[in-house]
């Protein structure tokens, strides 16, 4: 990472897409999207698209507000690189297959998968890491 980078840049630039994170799978997300973005085919790639469109529009709107109210300088470059890894692994994540075999991999049991609200928690886990990934992505440039 380069030298210029301080670490209230990348907290800024974390805590604007964790709340973004938030309102857009949890609000702005439609219910056609959340039942169908795993179905098999194009309907699923669609209705995730659609969901992972909105979701990267709304980390932008938090980015704008973010720069607007503190005076960040975020490099354009940089920051399209970060939203493009946070919207390819939130597609990766919300297909839902890719996760159940990674758990599936690990021995995470599937009781827990099911019941345990074990899936959504590895989906919520996967998806704010990579989140601190496109953080440090976004500030590498600024």
């Amino acid at each position: 990472m380069a030298s210029s980078t301080d670490a209230g840049t990348l907290a800024a630039v974390f805590v604007a897409l964790y709340a973004a994170h938030q309102v857009a799978d949890h609000w702005v997300q439609t219910q056609h999207q959340a039942d169908h973005k795993a179905d098999p085919g194009w309907r699923g790639h669609l209705a995730c698209a659609a969901h992972v469109a909105t979701y990267t529009a709304t980390a932008v709107a938090a980015l704008i507000l973010a720069v607007a109210v503190t005076g960040l300088s975020l490099h354009l470059g940089w920051t399209a690189a970060g939203l493009a890894v946070s919207a390819v692994t939130h597609h990766i994540a919300d297909r839902r297959v890719p996760l159940r075999r990674m758990a599936d991999a690990l021995r995470k049991s599937p009781g827990w998968l099911e019941r345990g609200g074990g899936l959504y928690a590895l989906d919520q886990a996967w998806h704010v890491g990579w989140l601190f990934i496109a953080a440090l992505l976004i500030t590498i440039g600024g």
